[in-house]
Parts: C-alpha cells; structure tokens; sequence
C-alpha cells in the first residue's frame, strides 16, 4: 500500500505539473470542469492486490482530455525506459563509485535535509578512520627511547669533564679547551675498550660506545679558516698590526694548504670532493668543504693523530669552526644517533660550542609493530588518494570558489604535507640500503648520515604538521553544532578590531624592541640581537623575564625600560585584546543561544533508534499474524490448511496475493496446495523461534534506552486479538521487514503500520485517509492553478477594457475637431455612432466573454480588435 500511494502521489504529481507546463489554450479553457469525474483505475486498486477504496475527489475534466492523457502515457513510458536504464550494472556502480566521495560540497545537501545529515556523518566518520590511522602511524614512529637515547649520548660527549680544568665541552672558552676536549671526554666517548674492571674487550666488542652503540665508520674533524687578508687594517695600526682574519665567509675561506702541505687533513677539499653539506651556526653559516681529518678505529691509533694536530697547529688564527662528526646504531632500539659537536671561533677570540644530536629510525621495518605501522602507512595512502579524489571532484564543481574556504586551504595543505612524506619515506628506504651497503664494504671511512638525519627530522616534523593540521579540520565536520562554532564564529566577528588592535601592538612593540637593542645589546644576552630582542618582550609578556640583568645593565634605565613596557603592553594592551574577544565572545554567544542546530545528533539517533523498534514491533506483529492465521484458517480441526483458507484469512488482513503465496510455498515442501500436520508444526516452531528472537532483541533496545518497564511478551498476542486487529495488521510485505516508516514519523504516530490503534484510528483508515487528503491536496492544486489562470484573463480584458474606452475617446474627440461647422448633420451622425457603440462595449459583461473565449472573428496576434472596430467606424 505504502509503494502504492507513493506512486499515485507521484503520479499527480507528474499530471499537476503537466498540467502547468501544457496550460491549455483559448479553446480549451472554455470547458467547464467535471463535478463527477471519476479517479484513475490504477489510484483506486493497489497493484499488490490490496484493499480498494473509493475516489472521493475529481480530476479536472481538463486532464482527462486526449492529448493530456497522450503525453502522460508518453511521458510514463519514457520515465520507465530512464529506470530500466538506472538499473542497469553499470549504472549501479557509477552511482557506487559517486556516493564514495558524495560531501556536502559535491551534493545538493541545502533541499535534502536527511541527505545532509546522512552525508555530514558519513563524512565525519571516515575522517574519523582517517585520524586514527595517522594518529596510530605517528605514535608508532615515535616513543621515550628516542628522548632517552639522546639523553644519554648527550651527557657523555657535553658533561664528560677535562682533567686539568675540569670544564666540559658545554663551558668551552678557549682553543685549548678544544684539545683538552678531544685528548679527553672525546677519546673516552668514543672508545669503550675496557669493562668496568679493567679488563680489556673482545675484538669483536671494539668499535662499540657504552658497549651497547656501534659506532658507523669513523669519526671525523673538519675545519674551515679565513685568509690573512680577509680584512682591511685601520691606517694607524698598518705599522703595528700585519695580520687580520676576518668573519667566517665563504668568499674569503683559505683554501690554501698548510702545515705539513700534505694529506687531508693540511689540504682543502671543496664540498663536492667531500660530497658534504652546509652547517648554520650560532653565528654565521658554514659551507661543506674544509680540511678533513679522519679518526681510527681504536684509541691507540687515535691519539697520535690528535698529538699530532695539536703539535703542527692544525688549529690557528684563521681558523673559524671545528666539527666533529661521527655516528652511532643501536641495534636493540633500532635507532641511529647522527652527531655533530661544533665549535665556532668568532673573530672576537674565543670559543663558542654548539652540537647536534639527531636520534632518528632509518631502518623502518624490522619487528612486528614495524610491519603494524606498515600496513597503517598503506591504508593511510589510500585515504589520501581517496581525498585527492574528493577535493579534485570539489574543485572541479566550484572552480576558484572552492579556495575561499579555510577549510579547503586545510584540505590542500594536509594532502601535500602527506604527499611529500610518502615521497621521501620511499627515497629513504632505498637510500639507507644503499649507504648501509657502501658502509659494510669499507668499514674504516667516515659515513656521512647528516642529509639522511637532517632530512628525517623534516620528515618528522611535516608529519607533526600534518597531525595538527588533521586535529584541526576536525572543526570542519563538526561545525553542524553551534558550540562547536564558538571558537571560530568568535575569530571571524573580530577579525576586524584584532586587525587594527595587531597594528597598534606592534608599533609599540618595535619601537619597545629597537630601544631595548640599542640599549641593552651589548650587555645583555636576550638583546643581543634585534629578532632575539622581539623573542624577549613576547617572553616578558607570559612572565619570563630576567630583571636584575637589566638592571645590572643600567641602574637607571634598565627599571624605566622594564616598567613602561610593562605598563603600556601588559595592563593596556593586552587588557584591550582580552575586552576585543571577551565581548565578542558574548556577542557570538547571545547569537547561538538563539539559532538552532544544523541538526542534533540526539534527535538523528533517536530517530533511528524509534525506526528499529518500530520494524521489531512490526515484524514481531507480522508473525502473530502468521500464527492466527493458521488457528483460524485450520477451522475444523482436520490439523489441514488449505490455501484457499489461508489466503482467505490473510486476505481478511490485508496481506497481497503474491506474498500470501510466497509464504505458503515455503511451507508446502509437496507442493500439493495443502499444509499437513507435520508442515504445520514445522511453520508454528520457526515463527515461535523467531517471535522469542524479536522479543529478546526488542527487550534489548528498551533496556539500553532506559525504559521504566518493559512491555510485556505477551501484550503483543493481546494487541493482536483484540476487535479490528484482523484487518489492522494490514501489511503488503513478508519478506521486507523495513517497509517505508519514515510516513509515519513525520507525522508522530509510531505506530509502525501494524494495525494498532492511534487515537482510536486504525492505521488502515488512517492510510485511506492519508491517501485522500494527498490526492485532494494535488487536486486543489491544479484547481487553483487554473483560477489563478482566469484571474490573469480577467485582469487582462479588464485592461484592454480601460484601453478600447480611451481609443473611441480619442476618436471622438479628433471627429470633433477636425469636422467643420457646415457638416452639423455628418458630425452628429458620427458622434451618435460612437456613443452607441461605447454604450454596448459597457453593457457587454467581460466574464460572459472571457467563458466563450475569442470569438470566430478575434483579430491576428498583435492587433487590438477595439483599434479595428474605431478605424472601421471611422
């Protein structure tokens, strides 16, 4: 019956809006319409077999005319052709492939309210996967054994003391602190050739730090110098001063040997011989060429080569930067530690260390959660191809509207940040495998793993984006609900006021920060520089600040400086930022507190919630049916069911002829159009196995729903016998338990369409209802459309009216003044002719005229029968 209303409502519906586009002419309109029109057979009878009912409503005569009821049947045929068509294989998987990447920016979600939530979910779902898997992929590349790793690296080679001075590498002042360090903590941390109690290692123990890191390779110093002349002398100290060495600059390296004038170490070798790259300092960038000088495998052959440098001065005036390079593998965390130790000698004198500790996984899959995060990496490659389709198909449909969006921008930079890192995780493997390789063979060169390790560490941090991103967007896909707007809703309003405030702060803050900078710069280390000055200030802002250095710096002007800033950008400033969003947050609030949700996710799942029960209900209702109709139809006791009997009572119910044969034949193993004994009992066991399984599982949900009391087995056996439930139960279907419930949630009654009584209304006569009042409402509409039609007609016989009146004025009036006073009799028969046709244009009644339509002798299109009829008579 449902399916059957649908489409006689979409039928009218086709006919209405025929009836519109096809209105019909001058001709037709003069019908009058039927008061005892009859309705369409097929709207009177179900094509399942189900009751009848009567037309209580006409179609207008109009509609039922030859050509209307021609093109319905044209245009039925052709919607039937276009659904075969839609059914087809092919079509059924493009519509497949579509609903993948269906999103409230490639469908027409603004009509269709239960299409947008459906698409709002779906896509905060599998974003929700989405999230998972790279949150998991993340975590699984990263753990504490990485901070501990470092730690500990760290505080052997930074900490580890010298023996005359005990300073240590972090507190180096001068170039001999540089030896003391590498005749020192350097040899003790590179080699580990005795155990705690003095005994000597195993040679296969050799070549080990902490007896636990191999050490790749050897270890390595390289330094860079300047020339002589690198600088200009002031002309007073020419006599006095013969050499100066300027910064570090490329330009001005000294790539001269010196020294001994042989090997690596005394001769210089540019960054492509060394296949190096290019080191930022603390105070000036350094390039990848030098003087190199390669480490052994053991102390005893180490400490000569140290001796050595030190005797012939490989260190000097012009020298600018020292590196110390090598690298470890732990085999138990599979994890390479990449260290450089530097050590910069500005042109001031001096010393200034720095070092580099990068603890990075290069060997990604050797254990089993190796692989896990493998086989998350793959399914993370297919999300992102699957949202390069998705944002390709969106773009495609807004074109440059589509980067307006924030959302989109989000979109664009989380797939290139992946895209990038596939790219390299690709590249890495392959080129650690290589190097790995190379290293193996010639296990007494330098490896070089500061690309691949700083290149990790990018790689690291673009995931780390690309996570914070993806939190992020979350924003997007759960911006239905107008708490979750708040932030962003706030942001927007204030763009403005934070614009003009973000002028005024940082005016006061330059000008704050070029004073502090040509104060303080020189005593000071937090003004050093200007950038570091800016760092300072944000950094006294959140309350991190040194004072008595500033006023160690200067008594007087160190407190001033300190106490204006404060004043004018923490009790002004900042205070009027706080009022800036404070009040529009108020704004934004009081605004919400108003509008409803996109939708709510309670009343959506409740919704759905209400439909399960409502389809248990039912299904439990249709095997009462089936269980009554068997006491029923087995009348007389012969413990025989005849079809006849069988499709008699269900017919009573309202069940179809096909699908009250349906049921019987499963039943009728004999096929002999007869239910014996043994058939009986076998159909009563299923139905009562399947009525106890609905019953637990309708428990079930009233349970987790919270219900007080629930309803009891036996309540629907009650229902069903009670008067009118025979035909109350009325269902067209046995095999489809979801029938169309969303009718009947519309319109409040959750009565599941299985007879029970609503407001004393059986769902049957509430259904004939239904049906009714839909087929008067398409009726009423066509009707109005037609008055609407006549009242357009009227308007337009009254304007032409008004119209024929001022032309015969005018005739007249020209009539008047053109004749001459000798014609009196011409000008008076002309003047009575006129009048007596102006006085039978106002008798005529313009309703009469616009029922018989135009008359035989209605002028061509364009030409105005009052103007005929005035040129006529003149």
């Amino acid at each position: 019956m449902s399916s059957n209303s649908h489409r006689n409502n979409r039928t009218l519906q086709e006919e209405v809006e025929m009836s519109n586009r096809n209105r019909p002419s001058s001709a037709q309109s003069r019908q009058a319409w039927s008061d005892d029109g009859s309705d369409r057979p097929d709207s009177r009878q179900g094509r399942d077999g189900g009751f009848r009912e009567d037309a209580d409503l006409a179609l207008p005569a109009a509609m039922e005319s030859d050509n209307y009821l021609n093109t319905v049947c044209v245009q039925e045929r052709d919607e039937v052709e276009v659904q075969d068509n839609s059914n087809g294989c092919w079509a059924k998987f493009k519509r497949g492939v579509r609903s993948l990447w269906a999103t409230k920016h490639t469908e027409d979600t603004k009509t269709d309210r239960e299409l947008y939530v459906k698409t709002t979910l779906r896509e905060l779902v599998i974003y929700l996967l989405f999230l998972t898997d790279l949150t998991i992929l993340t975590f699984g590349m990263n753990s504490e054994t990485y901070y501990y790793y470092t730690k500990v690296m760290s505080e052997l080679f930074l900490d580890g003391q010298f023996a005359d001075t005990k300073n240590t590498f972090r507190g180096m002042t001068t170039m001999q602190d540089f030896w003391r360090f590498a005749e020192g903590p350097l040899m003790d941390g590179l080699y580990w050739e005795k155990w705690y109690n003095g005994q000597n290692v195993s040679d296969s123990q050799l070549g080990y730090v902490f007896h636990e890191n191999k050490l790749l390779g050897v270890p390595r110093l390289r330094q860079l110098k300047v020339r002589n002349d690198s600088c200009e002398v002031h002309d007073d100290f020419k006599n006095e001063i013969k050499t100066c060495y300027d910064a570090y600059a490329e330009s001005i390296e000294d790539k001269f040997p010196f020294g001994k004038m042989n090997g690596t170490a005394w001769v210089y070798q540019t960054e492509d011989e060394l296949d190096g790259w290019g080191h930022e300092g603390l105070i000036s960038e350094y390039g990848g060429g030098g003087f190199v000088q390669n480490l052994l495998l053991t102390r005893e052959k180490t400490e000569p080569i140290i001796a050595d440098l030190k005797q012939n001065l490989w260190l000097d005036r012009g020298t600018r930067v020292v590196f110390v390079d090598f690298t470890v593998y732990n085999a138990n965390i599979n994890l390479f530690c990449v260290i450089r130790l530097v050590v910069e000698f500005p042109a001031t004198g001096g010393a200034i260390p720095s070092w580099s500790f990068r603890t990075v996984k290069l060997i990604r899959y050797v254990s089993i959660g190796d692989y896990f995060v493998l086989a998350c990496e793959g399914i993370f490659l297919l999300f992102i191809i699957y949202y390069i389709i998705e944002e390709a198909l969106e773009i495609a449909k807004h074109k440059c509207q589509y980067f307006k969006s924030v959302w989109n921008i989000l979109d664009i930079v989380v797939i290139v940040i992946s895209v990038v890192c596939t790219v390299f995780n690709v590249y890495r493997t392959i080129a650690v495998g290589n190097m790995l390789e190379s290293l193996l063979q010639k296990p007494d060169e330098f490896a070089d793993f500061e690309f691949l390790s700083w290149a990790q560490v990018l790689f690291n941090q673009g995931i780390a984006f690309a996570v914070f991103f993806a939190w992020v967007k979350i924003f997007k896909y759960i911006s239905f609900n107008k708490t979750m707007t708040q932030l962003s809703s706030t942001i927007a309003n204030c763009a403005k006021d934070l614009a003009g405030f973000g002028v005024m702060f940082f005016i006061i803050l330059f000008a704050f920060a070029q004073l502090g900078y040509l104060i303080f710069g020189t005593q000071v280390r937090d003004f050093r520089s200007f950038p570091d000055t800016i760092l300072t200030l944000f950094r006294i802002i959140l309350g991190d600040f040194d004072f008595h250095e500033l006023e160690a710096a200067h008594r007087v002007l160190g407190p001033l400086y300190f106490l204006l800033y404060v004043f004018f950008v923490f009790f002004v400033l900042l205070n009027m930022f706080l009022a800036i969003i404070n009040d529009t947050y108020s704004e934004v609030k009081a605004d919400l507190e108003n509008q409803e949700n996109e939708f709510e996710l309670q009343d959506y799942f409740k919704k759905g919630y209400d439909k399960m029960l409502d389809k248990l209900k039912f299904k439990r209702d249709k095997i009462i049916d089936i269980q009554k109709a068997i006491v029923d139809a087995d009348a007389n006791a012969d413990k025989q069911i005849d079809f006849d009997e069988w499709k008699r009572d269900l017919k009573e119910r309202g069940y179809a002829d096909s699908e009250i044969e349906a049921v019987f034949a499963k039943y009728d193993l004999n096929n002999d159009r007869m239910l014996d004994e043994e058939e009986i009992r076998k159909m009563q066991e299923e139905l009562e196995g399947q009525r106890m399984a609905v019953d637990k599982e309708f428990e079930g949900l009233e349970n987790k729903e919270g219900e007080a009391a629930a309803r009891p087995k036996s309540s629907a056996r009650r229902r069903s016998a009670r008067p009118g439930s025979r035909k109350g139960s009325s269902r067209f279907s046995f095999g489809d338990d979801s029938g169309d419930d969303s009718d009947d949630e519309d319109s409040g009654t959750r009565s599941g369409r299985t007879g029970r009584f609503v407001s004393g209304v059986s769902y049957e006569e509430f259904t004939v209802l239904s049906r009714r009042v839909d087929r008067m409402e398409h009726s009423i509409g066509s009707i109005v459309s037609k008055i609407d039609a006549v009242l357009v007609k009227l308007e337009a016989m009254e304007k032409a009216k008004l119209k024929r009146r001022e032309t015969m004025g005018k005739i007249l009036d020209s009539i008047t003044e053109s004749e001459g006073v000798g014609d009196d009799e011409k000008r008076d028969q002309m003047e009575k002719l006129v009048r007596e046709e102006l006085e039978r244009w106002d008798s005529e009644p313009s309703i009469q005229q616009s029922g018989r339509g135009a008359s035989p002798r209605s002028p061509p299109s364009g030409v105005n029968d009052t103007d005929q009829m005035g040129s006529h008579n003149v």
